[in-house]
């Protein structure tokens, strides 16, 4: 029971430095050693729109792992889970650094889908692992999909960007392999469908919010 409620006490921690601290990389940031293109106004405004979108997106994932680490019943489940969540850690550090120097901001809507992914996440976790590991290979497939599509939306000259999303896509697909190797099982098909459309909705509303 102390065990559990200081697992408790650290996730709640964890969502608050999410949240509302500055996010550090132990990485170096993949676009350090580009050069800053000179982009227009529009092209500044659409980068960051898109890596608004991309910043919510680890904020996400990082409450999905916190929230299935939580209640998991496999150590070596929790801990391939946590690993991942650091790795998501150093995206949201990408994410903000660039968003501020294309001189936008994050999204307003974070703390609600943090607490929605939070949920989700406790809730895949007391179904069993294989069912959470399920979530983790979706959710990285997904993100995977969208990080692509970002990629063809971007201004030709920011390469800055466009390197922080292209190591962001081999950290989400290795994400996905690792759960995957542990045992993911597929999600039915509804499951994958009712994931589809909450991603929707998160990234057409942090595009703009």
């Amino acid at each position: 029971m102390i065990n559990r409620f200081d697992t408790l006490i650290s996730e709640f921690d964890t969502g608050l430095r999410t949240l509302f601290a500055k996010p550090h990389s132990v990485r170096t940031h993949p676009d350090a050693n580009i050069a800053e293109a000179d982009l227009s106004e529009a092209e500044k405004k659409q980068a960051g729109a898109l890596m608004r979108v991309n910043h919510t997106g680890e904020v996400c994932a990082q409450a999905l792992y916190s929230g299935q680490s939580l209640i998991s019943k496999s150590a070596g489940t929790a801990a391939a889970l946590k690993q991942a969540a650091q790795e998501e850690t150093e995206h949201l550090a990408w994410c903000e650094s660039r968003i501020a120097q294309l001189g936008c901001r994050t999204s307003l809507l974070n703390p609600l889908f943090y607490l929605g992914s939070f949920s989700l996440g406790a809730i895949a976790g007391t179904v069993g692992d294989k069912w959470s590991l399920g979530f983790v290979e979706e959710t990285e497939k997904q993100v995977g999909a969208h990080l692509a599509a970002h990629l063809g939306k971007l201004p030709q000259a920011d390469q800055k960007t466009r390197k922080i999303i292209e190591q962001m896509q081999v950290d989400e697909a290795k994400h996905a392999s690792e759960a995957r190797q542990l045992g993911a099982a597929a999600l039915p098909t509804p499951v994958r469908f009712l994931m589809r459309q909450v991603s929707k909705l998160m990234t057409s509303s942090s595009y703009y919010l």
